[in-house]
């Protein structure tokens, strides 16, 4: 079939290849789409790897959590020209770079507020498309006490999680306070029955043992609700 899209890559002037500008000059020169190239290596008939790549962010508001949520049979039905082994290669890298963000030190003085609290677990839960259920212990300045802790996950709509194993981890780390935090993956950042059914019997648990829980978070796509500042807590 005759192609209707641009140049092929290798027609291309080679510093402008995305490989090959890579080598010359660096990675942080490249434009998403050209990294997003490497990663699928040819296009289809109609386009370039690099106009491929350009119309699948597109379609995900150039946004690579947008992206991320998609599955792998997903990629292949929606985008010609993207196989299993090109859809996986893409869900490989999205999952590096959320695991790479999620290992950055945590350099976090005192928590002070739902925000500052968001902004630490919206690394671990904001792109999963399923529930999962972490726990930040803190001291008695309310200073994390490491990373947060994953103590769950489930499916679209809930997780499970033990409040036992919960409380044992947070005497293991003789810890003071905890923050909880879960996402939602529909975006509907309304606590459910079960949701406060969990935070209650965790603070029934937690003030058995002096310790407090200080709020509860439902992450979503960029926002989430607290349920210390609705008065849930």
């Amino acid at each position: 079939m005759k192609r209707k899209g641009g140049k092929r890559i290798a027609e291309w002037a080679e510093e402008d290849r995305p490989r090959e500008k890579m080598l010359l000059r660096g990675e942080t020169v490249l434009s998403t789409a050209e990294l997003l190239a490497i990663l699928i290596g040819s296009g289809n008939d109609e386009e370039n790897a690099v106009e491929l790549a350009k119309r699948i962010l597109k379609d995900n508001d150039d946004s690579l959590i947008e992206l991320s949520r998609l599955g792998i049979n997903d990629l292949m039905r929606q985008y010609r020209g993207i196989g299993m082994a090109k859809a996986v290669t893409i869900k490989a890298a999205l999952e590096l770079g959320r695991r790479r963000r999620a290992e950055e030190p945590l350099q976090q003085g005192k928590i002070t507020s739902s925000r500052e609290a968001y902004e630490i677990f919206q690394r671990y839960l904001e792109d999963r498309n399923e529930e999962h259920f972490y726990v930040l212990f803190l001291n008695k300045a309310n200073k994390p006490m490491g990373q947060p802790e994953e103590m769950g996950r489930g499916g679209l709509e809930a997780t499970v999680v033990d409040p036992k194993v919960i409380m044992r981890m947070a005497l293991e780390k003789r810890a003071i306070n905890m923050i909880l935090a879960h996402n939602h993956p529909s975006g509907n950042l309304q606590p459910s029955p079960a949701d406060e059914n969990l935070t209650k019997k965790l603070q029934q648990a937690a003030g058995f043992f002096d310790m407090k829980v200080l709020d509860h978070l439902i992450i979503g796509k960029n926002n989430y609700f607290s349920f210390a500042d609705e008065g849930l807590l």
